[in-house]
């Protein structure tokens, strides 16, 4: 989902995915520690997090401080991320968000698969998934002030799944036709995280809506 602009056309595809898996396992040490985190700290460290981000932009060519920033964002978000599927967890319960979370993992797979192997290019989906992405989030920021039902609410949800569908397909496309280099990686792996996660949390939220209805 983060804007990343390579003009190498190497791919370095085993660090990658190496950096991207063993972020994952941090993220899963914060997802576990995450219980023990007040939610008065949670709050702040979603500001952390963007914050992370922004700077990866400015330090993205400085490999040890982009990995460093990478690692760090990765292991917060895991601790931020334990409240939602907490959540989840306790509406679903826990073998259903589990069967969830197989389905983003399938589902991201064989996109980032398809992206790769055909090798077509995707970037002319950037505008209007980034102008869906800000219409998403405006509406549902006014749905907090004027509440929706729960079918235009499942509706905003399947939206949401489209679009971090869209993201995927079209980073890994970038990635595949245009190349990227070992400095490039860390903030590829964070955008890659974003579109995962996010696509997960939509479809938590597409299955916890639709089972209250």
């Amino acid at each position: 989902m983060v804007e990343f602009t390579t003009q190498a056309v190497r791919k370095p595809y085993s660090k990658l995915f190496s950096a991207f898996f063993s972020g994952l396992l941090l993220t899963t040490v914060g997802l576990y520690l995450g219980q023990y985190v007040p939610d008065a700290v949670r709050f702040p460290l979603w500001f952390l997090e963007l914050g992370m981000i922004f700077m990866m932009m400015f330090v993205r060519k400085r490999k040890a401080v982009g990995y460093s920033l990478m690692y760090g964002f990765m292991f917060i978000s895991g601790v931020t991320l334990y409240s939602a599927v907490n959540h989840y967890t306790q509406l679903l319960g826990g073998p259903l968000v589990l069967k969830a979370f197989a389905v983003t993992t399938v589902s991201f797979g064989a996109i980032a698969v398809y992206a790769m192997l055909s090798k077509r290019d995707f970037s002319f989906l950037g505008g209007f998934l980034f102008v869906g992405l800000i219409a998403l989030v405006l509406l549902q920021l006014s749905s907090v002030f004027f509440p929706v039902s729960s079918m235009t609410a499942q509706i905003y949800s399947g939206i949401g799944i489209l679009i971090f569908v869209g993201y995927t397909l079209f980073d890994f496309s970038r990635l595949t036709v245009h190349g990227f280099t070992d400095q490039d990686i860390p903030m590829i792996v964070v955008s890659i995280y974003l579109d995962f996660i996010n696509l997960f949390l939509y479809i938590l939220q597409f299955i916890g809506i639709g089972s209250k209805n």
